[in-house]
């Protein structure tokens, strides 16, 4: 199977690098060529547009940072609905609104073009050793047949149901993760104020039923101060906003989350939507004039969580 990728960002470039090492014939697209040059010295392709990136592909991967972007990579000029052929696929990895990717694979359906959703969870660390979790939207048999690349680029793969099944998922479980998220510097300050260790107590905790994925791994990254996980606060708002538009649409007053989106749209304002989104917590750190730091804790996550001392 013949993929093209489109998007080669934080997350993007770790999924086509996944594609490359298990054989996959990969042509690659990004609004800056320098992001695709270690992929093209592995062996991808490059294309100039999305068009002629489509022409060479038998499916094509698109992870974007906006609907809108992917509306333009989409449907624009030079995009890929102008060549991608009959019987192909269009398989969506971002974090998009789930009625604008109904909009494009209506398009693509008028042309023969088939559609799968696939966001993934799990951090970009998860994404650079081939362990991130996939979320599947679509047709059964249309994710079987793709079913081989997403095992090159994921490790637990989870077919929701029909399209539109993942996104609501992905934005349900990315929510969860910023609520968590906020919740963990609050525990974290807490700690601190009250005289304890930071290193005893991230231990602590990861042991304790108040543990979380988020602590386990972003915990690390604010103890060190870089707060780096490669996803910005910018695109935790994005989806937040989702969220929160999910919850009106179907009626649930979703208090905790409107509250946790308004702490991070504050965040966006005071250092810069490209800021890492761990940083939120950095609203607290600088209200308190108190920071939450502990030797040991790597500058970027990884894959196992650091022992407590």
């Amino acid at each position: 199977m013949r993929y093209g990728f489109i998007g080669l960002g934080n997350l993007g470039r770790h999924l086509a690098a996944s594609l490359l090492r298990a054989g996959f014939p990969l042509t690659v697209n990004d609004l800056r060529r320098e992001a695709a040059e270690p992929l093209l010295a592995a062996g991808a392709t490059w294309a100039e547009d999305p068009a002629a990136l489509a022409a060479k592909a038998e499916a094509v991967i698109t992870c974007l940072p906006s609907p809108a972007s992917a509306a333009a990579v989409m449907t624009g000029p030079k995009g890929v609905l102008e060549t991608l052929g009959s019987g192909g696929t269009w398989i969506e990895m971002s974090t998009n609104d789930p009625a604008e990717v109904q909009r494009i694979a209506e398009l693509g359906k008028a042309k023969g073009i088939d559609t799968l959703e696939a966001p993934v969870t799990g951090g970009v660390h998860r994404a650079a050793s081939g362990l991130i979790t996939v979320l599947i939207g679509g047709d059964e048999a249309v994710f079987a047949k793709h079913r081989p690349a997403f095992q090159a680029m994921g490790g637990e793969i989870f077919h929701m149901g029909p399209l539109g099944s993942a996104a609501a998922i992905k934005i349900i479980t990315n929510m969860l993760a910023f609520i968590h998220l906020v919740s963990c510097g609050e525990a974290l300050m807490l700690a601190k104020r009250g005289g304890l260790d930071l290193a005893q107590a991230f231990a602590a905790i990861r042991a304790s039923s108040g543990n979380s994925f988020v602590h386990e791994t972003e915990g690390q990254v604010i103890l060190n101060g870089s707060y780096d996980i490669g996803f910005t606060l910018d695109l935790a708002a994005k989806d937040l906003h989702f969220a929160t538009e999910m919850g009106h649409r179907l009626g649930v007053p979703l208090e905790v989350a409107r509250l946790v989106e308004q702490i991070f749209r504050r965040a966006q304002q005071q250092f810069g939507g490209d800021a890492w989104s761990p940083k939120v917590v950095k609203l607290l750190e600088d209200a308190l004039g108190t920071e939450l730091r502990a030797e040991g804790f790597p500058a970027r996550i990884t894959e196992e969580p650091i022992a407590g001392r």
